[in-house]
């Protein structure tokens, strides 16, 4: 099996796990969303990124201090900026409504994330057969998003739901989606423009495979403060830090944890794939990843029941939308092959 064919599998298990990650929130009712967020915060951002990085990293101190205090900073900096994302992602789902603002958002970050890193490391072949596909690819992810994201807002209108308040607030929502999508993308930044420090990696002993860990590691820390400010500010406006000492909610922290190791599961996971899809891996897996989440959120939409009593029509839009991007992936895929 080729690298390139590994490397696609494992993309599938990390938009799974990605758009999967959520779900046990839906079993945390007695915390607010904050309580829930900032118990992920730690165990995703501050707990498990340094554990999987010293155990994979050999001479980590050694890495940093080969490529200079500059790049690992920046790589830090794309996190911070990741972070601020976040929170934006936050009020844009209390302005639109989450399947609205999920879409535009992960659209704006795929276009973004893969386009940003194809001018910049491989201008030269931006039109050649690859560079093409890549465009072309990107270029259905968005569609499908946008079809998505139109289901959404029918979907929420038909529930009654914050796709039919105020056209303020749907101002308002679209431009916190905008600054999400943009800030989405600097993860992939992160790695994509974070290659001497994969490479120093490897120098001092690292597998290929956990290379990305080294990026991984500042970007996600840093990603954590943001974070951590925002969910305090909710905690202390809607006064519900006492929630944790709710009985019954011991299991809560398990829930949290688990939602830790599959989105960070799915971060390791797209860092290794992009490794096997060669100095493309960033460009070509971004908007691979991000169309597979989408796919994978839609099905556990309609397996849950998000979709029941909202008429036959914003289904349909919902699964043309989902068919679009199931053809971006093949079109991304086949790309792969001509870089």
């Amino acid at each position: 099996m080729s690298d390139s064919t590994i490397g696609l599998i494992l993309l599938l298990v990390a938009g799974v796990m990605n758009a999967s990650f959520t779900l046990p929130m839906k079993y945390t009712r007695r915390w607010a969303w904050e309580n829930t967020w900032l118990i992920w915060t730690i165990f995703a951002l501050l707990v498990l990124p340094p554990l999987v990085t010293f155990a994979t990293i050999p001479q980590l101190r050694s890495v940093y201090d080969d490529v200079g205090p500059g790049l690992v900073l920046t790589v830090a900096a794309f996190g911070a900026g990741w972070g601020v994302a976040q929170v934006f992602f936050g009020l844009a789902v209390e302005a639109i409504g989450i399947a609205l603002a999920f879409s535009l958002i992960l659209g704006i970050g795929a276009a973004v994330g893969s386009l940003i890193p194809l001018i910049r490391l491989h201008p030269d072949k931006i039109f050649s057969a690859g560079g093409i596909g890549v465009l072309a690819g990107v270029a259905l992810v968005i569609i499908g998003v946008s079809i998505c994201a139109v289901a959404g807002r029918r979907r929420e209108a038909a529930l009654g739901g914050a796709a039919s308040s105020a056209q303020p607030s749907m101002a308002r929502g679209l431009i916190f989606s905008v600054f999400s999508g943009l800030g989405s993308a600097l993860v992939n930044f992160g790695l994509a423009f974070g290659g001497p420090v994969l490479a120093s990696a490897q120098k001092f002993g690292a597998r290929p495979e956990w290379a990305p860990n080294a990026v991984w590691l500042p970007l996600m820390v840093a990603g954590a403060v943001p974070n951590l400010v925002y969910c305090v500010y909710l905690m202390k406006k809607n006064k519900t830090a006492a929630r944790y000492a709710a009985s019954g909610t011991s299991i809560y922290w398990f829930y949290a944890f688990l939602m830790a190791v599959f989105w960070f599961g799915s971060t390791l996971l797209y860092g290794v794939s992009a490794g096997k899809l060669g100095s493309w891996g960033p460009i070509l897996g971004w908007p691979l990843f991000m169309s597979l989440i989408v796919i994978t959120a839609s099905f556990h939409g309609v397996r849950t029941g998000e979709w029941e009593n909202t008429g036959k029509q914003p289904l349909r839009i919902q699964l043309a939308g989902v068919g679009v991007l199931v053809l971006a992936v093949f079109v991304l895929a086949a790309s792969s092959r001509w870089v």
